[in-house]
């Protein structure tokens, strides 16, 4: 008789582990589905000017009388929207430029190095602010002002991984049998150095979120009547003793995203580490 024994899976434990990944399949759907939903974000109801949530609408209403949960739900996919861009056009970006500098290195290592040391000299919010009050508010411009910030990091992380690996047996064997540069960096080198690209990208996720907000509470971001969250947590502070819920609704949503993301960062780390396999 073979008898087998079952592991014990602790219900609050396990609930724990998947709430990061729950927000984030959450925060999808709403980014994805939330121009599908019969949602009223621009709804302006006089009578139910700062009404806070009730068992009628959950997450009350704001200074305009707007339900706050339809203006999240349009929030959220602003968010979405603008770190999946900014994290697309940074890591292509950065990684093609970290690619070319530290495989051909010399004088164009040497300016690209002194390029990143320059703008990293710079806060990167700070740079976001000033370049995204030139070019003037819009989530285009949002986009183009965090990816001109965010890039550095992902070249910066490519330049030093291509350093490490572009000595290796196989890219010499390569590139001795005549192989192009561009053949040599599809196949040999970008396979190798992903797994740290990707866990980069995932921290750059959370980052971005919270640069869009702070662009959006500086009103140099999103523009009414389209909805941020960091837009609504702005028009909330001015009632902030009399309509909390205006302030705490959006900003524990922005808190729980950055938050899973962050984990779900790390775990994607721990695994992806070789030394822990």
């Amino acid at each position: 008789m073979i008898s087998t024994q079952q592991k014990y899976v602790d219900p609050l434990s396990w609930f724990v582990a998947t709430l990061p990944l729950l927000v984030i399949i959450v925060w999808f759907l709403m980014a994805v589905l939330g121009s599908w939903l019969p949602l009223q974000p621009n709804v302006i109801d006089l009578t139910k000017i700062l009404v806070p949530p009730d068992v009628n609408n959950m997450m009350g209403f704001d200074d305009l009388g707007r339900p706050i949960f339809d203006r999240l739900v349009l929030g959220a996919g602003t968010s979405f929207t603008v770190a999946l861009w900014v994290v697309c056009i940074s890591l292509v970006v950065g990684v093609v430029l970290g690619v070319i500098s530290g495989y051909y290195g010399g004088w164009i290592d040497q300016i690209l190095v002194l390029v990143i040391d320059i703008f990293l000299a710079f806060p990167g919010i700070l740079l976001a602010i000033a370049l995204a009050g030139i070019m003037g508010p819009g989530i285009e411009n949002v986009v183009i002002a965090l990816s001109i910030v965010g890039w550095v990091g992902f070249a910066r992380l490519t330049r030093a991984q291509v350093l490490s690996v572009k000595q290796r047996e196989h890219i010499l064997a390569a590139r001795a049998l005549g192989s192009q540069s561009p053949v040599i960096f599809a196949r040999h080198i970008v396979p190798l150095i992903m797994a740290p690209i990707i866990v980069e990208a995932s921290f750059g996720i959370a980052s971005i979120v919270i640069a869009e907000a702070g662009l959006s509470f500086l009103g140099l971001g999103i523009q009414p009547p389209d909805a941020s969250w960091g837009s609504m947590i702005r028009d909330g502070t001015r009632y902030l003793l009399v309509a909390p819920h205006m302030v705490l609704i959006p900003g524990i949503a922005l808190m729980l995203v950055v938050l899973s993301v962050n984990l779900l960062g790390d775990r994607l780390r721990d695994h992806l580490d070789v030394r822990n396999n």
